[in-house]
């Protein structure tokens, strides 16, 4: 492995609902909201990058009341080596993202559980090569 994780953080959470009927509509139209998965990174200091890995919940319909829900999960690495960039892509949008998500996930999980939403589903697995495969088909 060309790099190793130093430290994992929680950077930054949003977890809004409104007002009541919000509350009851979301409770009621769960499956009607997906995941969106976003990652970003940022270069600290020599060798150290910041990977952040966002999850974050939207309607599927545009009838749907929004929420405010997101987390940003920050995992900092520090390379090894002097990697080429696409190894550093795959580093960052591969790696990184299949290391931590189970992490993330069960936080994300938890918010929701501890405000009373017992039957939000989330994938335990996600498929970070394919989609980076597809982005990059694009």
């Amino acid at each position: 492995m060309n790099y190793k994780i130093i430290g994992k953080y929680i950077k930054e959470l949003n977890f809004n609902i409104p007002n009541p009927k919000t509350f009851f509509l979301l409770t009621e139209n769960i499956s009607n909201y997906k995941i969106n998965i976003d990652i970003n990174s940022l270069s600290v200091k020599k060798n150290i990058i910041e990977v952040m890995t966002s999850l974050s919940l939207s309607p599927t319909k545009n009838d749907f009341e929004q929420i405010n829900t997101k987390i940003i999960y920050s995992t900092l690495i520090e390379l090894n080596k002097k990697v080429e960039k696409e190894e550093l892509e795959r580093i960052i949008l591969i790696e990184v993202p299949s290391n931590i998500y189970s992490e993330l996930r069960k936080i994300f999980i938890s918010l929701f559980e501890n405000s009373g939403f017992k039957d939000i589903k989330i994938n335990e697995s996600v498929d970070f090569e394919k989609l980076y495969k597809m982005k990059k088909a694009q």
